[in-house]
This record gives structure tokens, sequence and C-alpha cells, in this order.
């Protein structure tokens, strides 16, 4: 009877250590989501302190009908068709450069790094002091003798790019180091066996570099898209989704129908579109990189 029972609770220890993140997790994260998707079929009458009124699928035929949030989808789609390539090449680059064993070589890394640390908001703010009509990328340009100043964030054409290019700069350091931690298990050998087989220089890490750092690039492809379909704090600071809501995407959209507008529901319902890009996009990586035919 007695080992019965100690076999049972060796079985349920494991789980016992468990409850108590299980029991976070439901609290913060799952209660919460099946709330917002329970929101998604009802709707206030103009009132958030009275119950809300079940409506069925309305939100979501609304949603079909909303050009303003097709347009944040387009621009959601085009920051994850720009910002994740960049995010998944650029960086393994830079961690092959500072992956030597040469003097200095601390500080560099340190300098690539740095924007991470920085805050979004102080960032934001820097870098739309740079793009201003009289800022310092427009005299810069001035001097290689382009005479008409650029709208770098005023302009519908190019306002989503100059925001990329503030997600990029922010995110290369961080994904470096991810590269980095994955470079440095390589063992040298490798390299030392492909020079002798001819595979030297820029051909090594095609043949040996790039298929084993390909769980890296994995976790760096699914980072960076779930980051880039959720971007919303350089878009609020520098373009507040503007001009004509060229540079709005869907969570900044979101952010406004719920917290400016109250439509709480109804910003469920974009959450819930959300929820389900990045689920598609997380679904389609694991399935490109586990099968490179697909």
């Amino acid at each position: 009877m007695l080992i019965s029972k100690f076999k049972i609770l060796s079985k349920i220890t494991p789980y016992l250590f468990l409850l108590p993140a299980v029991l976070v997790l439901g609290i913060t994260v799952l209660f919460p989501a099946l709330q917002a998707f329970i929101l998604s079929f009802t709707q206030y009458n103009y009132d958030i302190t009275q119950a809300p009124k079940w409506i069925g699928l309305e939100n979501f035929r609304r949603l079909t009908r909303d050009s303003v949030y097709w347009k944040t989808l387009y621009n959601t789609f085009l920051y994850l068709i720009v910002v994740v390539p960049v995010l998944v090449t650029f960086p393994l680059g830079l961690a092959i450069l500072v992956n030597k064993r040469i003097r200095g070589i601390g500080l560099f890394r340190v300098a690539f790094y740095t924007p991470v640390v920085i805050s979004m908001v102080v960032a934001g703010i820097a870098w739309k002091a740079l793009y201003l009509s009289e800022g310092l990328l427009n005299q810069f340009l001035k001097e290689f003798g382009f005479s008409e100043r650029i709208s770098w964030l005023t302009s519908p054409q190019i306002a989503i790019f100059s925001v990329m290019i503030v997600t990029i700069w922010k995110g290369l350091g961080y994904y470096m180091v991810i590269y980095l931690a994955g470079l440095q298990s390589i063992p040298n050998e490798l390299y030392e066996a492909a020079a002798i087989d001819g595979s030297d220089g820029l051909r090594k890490h095609w043949d040996i570099t790039i298929p084993l750092m390909r769980p890296y690039v994995l976790l760096v492809g699914i980072i960076s898209a779930i980051a880039a379909t959720k971007v919303f704090e350089e878009i609020h600071i520098m373009t507040q989704g503007g001009p004509r809501n060229s540079s709005k995407t869907v969570v900044y959209y979101l952010y406004e129908r719920a917290f400016q507008d109250l439509e709480i529901n109804y910003a469920c319902t974009m959450g819930l579109t959300v929820f389900l890009v990045i689920l598609i996009l997380s679904i389609i990586n694991l399935k490109f990189f586990q099968n490179p035919t697909l």
C-alpha cells in the first residue's frame, strides 16, 4: 500500500511543481485571452459599465467592411515582408563578423548591441529628430548634392519605411547575440576539416555555418515575425499611424479603437485576427524549416 502511494506521489510531483506557473499563466494570459475571445461576439451599448450584448458575428462582418482595417492589414504584411528578411539575414552576417578572437572585438559587440538596451521611447524621439525637414539626415544628403528635402515621416509613400529602419536598427544587435551564441557552439575542427577539402573563405559559411545555424534562423524568424506583427511603440512615437493611415498597423489601429474610441469589443475582434496571423506565420515557419522542400 505504501509503495503504491509512493509511486502515485512520484508521478504527480512534477505536475505539482508546474502548478504555480500554470496558475500564473492561467490568470494573466489564458483567462484574459478567453475573455477577449468572448467579447469579440458582444457589444457594449455606449456604456462599458453595463453588461455587453451578444451580437454574434456582427463584429466580424463589420471588420470585412472596414477599409481602414484592410489598409492596416496591408501595412502589417508589408512590415513583415520588408523587416523580417533583413532581421534574419543581416544579424547573421554581423555575428559572423564579430565572432573573431581579435583585440577590441568586445567593443564592436557592445556597439552593435547598444540600441537594444536603449528605450524605444528615447530611440523614437531621437530618430524623429533625425527625420525632421532640417534634421541631420536631410542635411547630410544636402552635402551630397540632394537639394530637395525628403519628407521622411510626412510622406504617405515613405513614412512606413522610415519607421521600419528604426525597427531594424533596434533589433539588429538582439538577433546578432542569438546568432553569436549559436556560432560559438560550432567546433573549429569542422572549419579546419572543410579547409582541407577546399571549403574556405565565404564558402565555409555556406557549407558549414548556415546548415548548423538552421535552428537559430528558425528562432529568429519566428521571433522577428511576431515582433513585426505587433509593432507599436515606434509608430506611436514617430507617426501616430499617419499620414492618412499610411504607417498604421493592425495593432496600432486596435489600440485606437480600444483606448481612444472605447470600442473594446471591436478591438478584441481585431486582436483575434492578429492572433490567427501570428499562429499561421509560426506554423509556416515551423513547416518550412522542418521540410525545406515545402
